[in-house]
């Protein structure tokens, strides 16, 4: 039973991973991140987007939108409200409940022919392979060591890196009541727990892997972010 409960699992958080996907693609697609816009105004229109979609009426986190100077900051961080910018960098971190099952994703638009911001999109991918390659690379590796990894590859490829972690576990909602240290839902400094591991209730646990790239001299970053245990 173990076995089955962990196949329905896996199978209910990659498909929220595609949802949330489509809805990305649908944004895109409607022209919905433009200059012009309030990121607030975004906000509400991607969450409406949403819920004709798919439904969606709660997410487990705060909705992001991120444009310009404030994609600077972490996501704690909760910067000024802004119009997007004709010539601008902009980010999404949405967290929807598909039934009970959490998705987290993130992506980065740009807006204009910046060769700066489009090296950086550019570089969030590789970036984000090259962590899941050594994750899967290295079965005993725990939260500090991946968070390490993903500094130096973010400095290799000559960009700062923007956050205090790298990621942290997702499942049911709500993940964030799962027992035990709060460190230890993170890939970041301080977690010295390898991450393949079961939870207290004897499930498996499964990671988001959040890459945040960030040019203060240029006083811009950009985000990326999806499962790194599945798919």
């Amino acid at each position: 039973m173990q076995g089955l409960d962990e196949d329905v699992r896996a199978t209910a958080l990659l498909d929220a991973q595609d949802k949330a996907a489509e809805l990305f693609v649908q944004v895109e697609r409607r022209g919905l991140v433009r200059p012009g816009v309030r990121e607030t105004v975004l906000s509400g229109q991607i969450r409406d987007l949403a819920a004709d979609l798919f439904d969606v009426t709660r997410y487990w986190h705060k909705r992001i939108v991120r444009s310009g100077p404030n994609t600077l900051h972490p996501y704690r961080e909760n910067p000024p409200d802004r119009v997007i910018g004709e010539d601008d960098i902009v980010f999404l971190d949405f967290g929807p409940i598909f039934s009970q099952w959490e998705a987290d994703f993130g992506r980065t638009f740009v807006l204009g022919d910046d060769p700066a911001k489009h090296r950086l999109n550019a570089a969030l991918k590789p970036i984000f392979a090259e962590a899941k390659q050594f994750f899967v690379a290295h079965p005993d590796i725990t939260g500090e060591a991946l968070f390490a990894h993903v500094c130096q590859l973010t400095r290799d490829a000559g960009w700062e890196y923007g956050g205090p972690h790298a990621g942290h576990l997702v499942g049911e909602f709500p993940h964030e009541k799962i027992a035990g240290d709060k460190i230890h839902s993170y890939i970041a400094p301080g977690n010295d727990v390898i991450m393949r591991r079961l939870d207290p209730t004897g499930r498996r646990c499964h990671w988001i892997l959040e890459i945040h790239l960030v040019d203060r001299a240029r006083d811009f970053g950009g985000f990326h972010e999806e499962l790194l245990t599945l798919g």
